[in-house]
């Protein structure tokens, strides 16, 4: 009996070790990203269920129960939990990690250890009812084991970043005559670094961080393996705390730095509003006196706060303005813009009284932001304007961040699923107005607003309600604030559903929906959603 138990044990503390690793994976192995998630109602239905309930339960009854029953129903609930480990292992829905070198050395040490302890169990020849106490205990307990390996690791990890950044910082200092473009914010930085390097890419030889890389080890890694002759390199620039935009820049030296703009984007993890502005303008302080800084002049936080941080850091710094908005004192603007489904024009005006006509192959107004700023680093670098609105006619529908699918029965899908902040979510519901059919969104709660969740998400809730005919939110952190923010602007209460079960989302949606509407998937909704409604495998 104990052979066996200990052979279910195993199995489901595989499992448990290969979960908590891809946890901490996920948050980056950042700790108070980490512990945000356990503020979500995924994250604490982890350790708030039936499950480790009788496992608590049944650990604390063997203290004063030696009852050999009870280790035949924990010897069950392991048989059940080995069964679905294979089940999701055969249908490929197990939760593990990328098994990267550190994630292979987190593993290993659990693995490790936990077969020590184990070994040592079974030769001192304790009795079942102790055998059993300790697997329960450290079965419950994975998550502390797993998390102190992933800390005994970290300044390991430092050192070898240390190392790393250090490296590509030496081998940058290499090439004098490279033109480092440094963007960043809390929205749209892909995007505008996709459509600058586009641009660019038609007069100079260019080299971007690929994809989402955005991170230190990323972009050190970047400069390492791909940088050789190019003469522009633009880095997407992304951080979750203070200092580490400075930490970047010390590597690759930015002369131009671009601000896409500012909100309350992971304010859990900068832990203030104040220290997200701060964190973001690292950028700007870090550009050279002869350096230029991009900023969109329609963004509250960026006007209230750049005369004093500019003052303060770089006053010969050359700064260039544009919005669609607050067109006063600026340099760049945009007039007459016209969004439609799938694509977008409008004017670019420039102070010295230039005008030219842009049409772009992208969805979503919150588009021009991004070709504002690109055209202002292009015009910096001696391209015309006439020549930058020619290279935008031939940007293609994937640099947006949401992009325009066909669904199941005609329906058409409006895929922006990568991730979400408040900004992103408000523009692609300003987007949804100029289809005329039923209009759908479904989407998460959005994670790491800090105290400016509650706000955030009633604010959300009011623009649903002044576009949308159905909202289902997949999570249940904030539907709360959601729905009464939607309630107050009209909307009926059954057209705003909280469904965490993709199957039945789907036929929702099926139900709702005919031939030309449309639905907005917005943040990380269900991967089984997407396929289902996409018609994908």
């Amino acid at each position: 009996m104990t052979t066996i138990l200990f052979i279910l044990w195993a199995i489901r503390e595989v499992k448990s070790i290969l979960f908590w690793v891809y946890l901490w994976q996920l948050k980056e192995y950042h700790r108070k990203r980490f512990i945000d998630h356990f503020r979500t109602a995924k994250g604490r239905s982890i350790f708030l269920n039936w499950l480790m309930g009788v496992k608590v339960i049944f650990l604390c009854l063997l203290f004063f129960v030696k009852s050999v029953p009870l280790i035949y129903i924990i010897a069950l609930l392991y048989l059940l939990e080995s069964l679905k480990f294979f089940v999701n292992l055969y249908k490929k829905r197990l939760k593990k990690p990328v098994f990267t070198f550190k994630a292979i050395v987190i593993c290993g040490g659990c693995f490790i250890l936990f077969a020590l302890i184990v070994s040592a169990l079974f030769v001192f020849e304790i009795d079942i009812i102790q055998f059993v106490q300790y697997l329960l205990a450290i079965d419950i307990l994975t998550f502390l084991f797993v998390s102190a390996f992933v800390f005994l690791m970290h300044p390991l990890t430092l050192f070898f970043q240390y190392r790393l950044l250090q490296k590509a910082k030496k081998k940058r200092e290499k090439f004098r005559d490279l033109i480092v473009i440094g963007i960043t914010g809390s929205y749209g930085k892909t995007t505008t670094k996709e459509i600058t390097s586009f641009i660019l890419a038609h007069k100079f030889k260019v080299l971007k961080t690929e994809k989402h890389i955005n991170a230190e080890v990323g972009i050190a890694k970047t400069i390492l393996e791909k940088l050789n002759d190019q003469e522009i390199f633009v880095v997407e620039m992304g951080a979750y705390e203070r200092g580490k935009i400075r930490q970047v820049c010390k590597m690759v030296k930015p002369k131009i730095g671009v601000l896409t703009g500012i909100n309350q984007q992971h304010m859990a993890t900068f832990g203030s509003q104040e220290n997200i502005i701060k964190g973001k303008f690292e950028l700007i302080e870090a550009l050279p006196e002869d350096g230029m800084a991009v900023l969109n002049w329609d963004n509250r936080l960026i006007v209230q706060n750049s005369k004093f941080k500019i003052k303060n850091c770089n006053s010969k710094l050359k700064i260039i303005k544009f919005a669609v908005f607050n067109k006063q004192e600026v340099d760049l603007w945009a007039e007459g813009v016209k969004v439609q489904k799938e694509k977008l024009s409008f004017w670019i005006s420039t102070k010295e009284g230039k005008k030219e006509f842009c049409e772009v192959n992208l969805i979503g107004g919150h588009n021009v932001y991004a070709i504002l700023a690109a055209c202002a680093v292009a015009k910096e670098l001696g391209m015309s304007l006439t020549e930058i609105t020619q290279i935008l006619r031939e940007i293609k529908p994937d640099f947006g961040a949401m992009k325009l699918k066909k669904g199941v029965g005609g329906i058409n899908i409006i895929d922006a699923s990568y991730s979400a902040n408040p900004d992103g979510v408000i523009s692609a519901l300003d987007y949804l107005k100029v289809w005329e059919n039923k209009k759908v969104i479904v989407m998460p709660c959005l994670i790491e607003l800090g105290r400016s969740s509650k706000e955030v998400h009633k604010r959300i809730g009011q623009k649903i309600a002044e576009v949308c005919d159905l909202a289902i939110i997949t999570t249940k952190d904030r539907f709360k604030e959601i729905k009464q923010g939607a309630i107050s602007k009209g909307m009926k209460e059954e057209n705003i559903l909280f469904i965490e079960n993709s199957e039945k989302i789907f036929e929702k949606i099926k139900n709702f929906c005919g031939t030309e509407d449309i639905v907005l998937l917005e943040g990380r909704v269900p991967e089984r959603l997407k396929r289902l409604i996409l018609k994908e495998k």
